[in-house]
């Protein structure tokens, strides 16, 4: 990734230069990944107790 991409994705995200001090790369990148993820409607299955007694 380079540096003109992280910022752009930083901007995406809303975040500012003061809080971009507290957060790492791979931190910011994963929230920009789980921000594109927001939108999937495919999450129609909701486990029950006896998928987390398989698990």
């Amino acid at each position: 990734m380079t540096t003109p991409l992280f910022l752009l994705r930083c901007v995406q995200l809303g975040i500012s230069l003061s809080e971009l001090e507290l957060l790492t790369i791979g931190l910011v990148n994963d929230m920009f990944s789980e921000r594109e993820r927001d939108d999937y409607s495919g999450w129609t299955e909701i486990a029950g107790q006896d998928d987390f007694d398989r698990f």
